[in-house]
């Protein structure tokens, strides 16, 4: 195979002096300039397999290296001779699988979480008898059929979907691909999540067709349901909506500006037998959120769980006064006493800087309240020690004077 090469066969990626701490302390990423890229490296093929060395020549590990991106080399073992074969994509499935079991009781979480899980570039969403796999690197695309191969035997999923068109693809030089790995899927498939049943398009819905990262924080806000008028913003498919509704919500108003998202939320609706209390509509969550304010509607509940709107480093400014303005609209609609969920998935936004333009937010609304919960991704999207900035999603929940 590719990746069983004898480690004297793989070529030498050597550090810069000096370069060699965060590797040393166990980081996974190495970055171009940490490394002394001569010809041959530079002329070596994305994803290539490497053994990684100091500069005095102290071993690393095994890497995958892409000569062309920022982050250039991805640590996947620290034996320099480690075959990344389908055994050993297998070791760290079941230990992946094992820390699921520990907090999960169904198959419905995230499987692998890239470096969290000791599988850089990888992202394996379970939905019962369906995997839906990425391959997010250079390196995790010339490992996918090894790492296919030990999913197979580890789980024996009916079927595998890849799902490699995320946006950021292009920027690392790769072509967007969905296909059927092995076993067949007709349609969007249906899960359960607290109880409620879904509708998900594996195939075409957004990311890996449902949203696992934020399913604790479903769950905390439908026990606030009981008798609630909720307005749901950025309710995509209808997750929050319909747990709501079955919660015993009296009234849910959910919005999202996807047609596509709202015909799966409306057939959840229509699958748990929520008639009228839950209704979706088609608009610009701050478009309905102004016209909102001019009404002087209240709600018992706001949701507000929007897509990324910091998208880099330099849409931070622009970025965080969204959140600001999204905090301010949606504090307003809160019945005094009632609560706010308002939630970011921008990994440049820190926890700090979050709260702190949400608490701007609230002052703007000239309203007053506190944090009862705050709270990230759940147990299945663990964080390596090494990476913290990788925890991308961080929420508040507040109760408004």
């Amino acid at each position: 195979m590719l990746y069983s090469q004898r480690m004297s066969a793989r070529p030498l990626l050597r550090l810069l002096p000096g370069r060699d701490r965060r590797a040393r302390a166990g980081a996974p990423w190495i970055f171009s300039n940490e490394i002394a890229i001569d010809a041959a490296a530079k002329a070596l093929p994305p994803g290539s397999l490497v053994r990684v060395e100091t500069a005095e020549g102290k071993p690393l590990g095994t890497a995958t290296f892409n000569p062309h991106a920022l982050i250039a080399a991805r640590l996947y073992d620290r034996d320099p001779a480690a075959a990344l074969d389908a055994e050993w994509f297998a070791l760290r499935l079941r230990r992946a699988l094992k820390l699921r079991e520990a907090f999960f009781a169904k198959p419905l979480y995230r499987l692998v979480h890239a470096e969290g899980d000791g599988l850089p570039g990888f992202v394996a969403d379970r939905f019962g008898e369906v995997c839906v796999v990425q391959s997010n690197t250079a390196g995790a695309e010339r490992l996918l059929p090894a790492f296919a191969e030990a999913l197979g035997r580890t789980l024996g999923p009916s079927a595998v979907v890849l799902r490699n068109d995320g946006a950021g693809r292009a920027l690392k030089g790769l072509a967007d691909e969905v296909r059927v790995l092995s076993g067949s899927i007709g349609g969007p498939i249906e899960i359960e999540d607290r109880g409620a049943r879904f509708p998900i398009d594996v195939l075409g819905g957004q990311k890996t067709g449902w949203y696992l990262d934020i399913a604790e924080a479903r769950g905390r806000v439908a026990r606030l349901a009981q008798g609630a008028r909720i307005l749901d913003l950025y309710c995509h498919t209808g997750a929050f909506a319909v747990i709501a509704g079955r919660a015993g919500a009296k009234s849910v108003r959910a919005i999202d500006g996807s047609a596509k998202a709202l015909t799966l939320a409306e057939q959840a609706a229509a699958l748990n037998g929520l008639g009228g209390r839950v209704r979706f509509e088609r608009a610009d969550a701050f478009e309905a959120l102004a016209a909102i304010e001019a009404k002087r509607e209240r709600y018992d509940v706001v949701i507000a769980d929007p897509p990324s709107f910091v998208k880099s480093k330099k849409d931070l400014g622009p970025g965080a006064r969204a959140y600001r303005k999204l905090a301010r609209l949606c504090a307003g609609a809160v019945e005094g006493g009632g609560f706010l969920f308002i939630a970011s998935c921008s990994h440049n936004m820190t926890p700090e800087l979050f709260a702190g333009e949400v608490a701007a937010g609230l002052a703007a609304a000239a309203r007053t309240g506190r944090i009862v919960a705050s709270g990230g991704a759940g147990p299945d999207h663990p964080v390596h020690p090494q990476l913290a900035e990788t925890a991308y999603l961080k929420w508040l929940l507040l109760q408004v004077d």
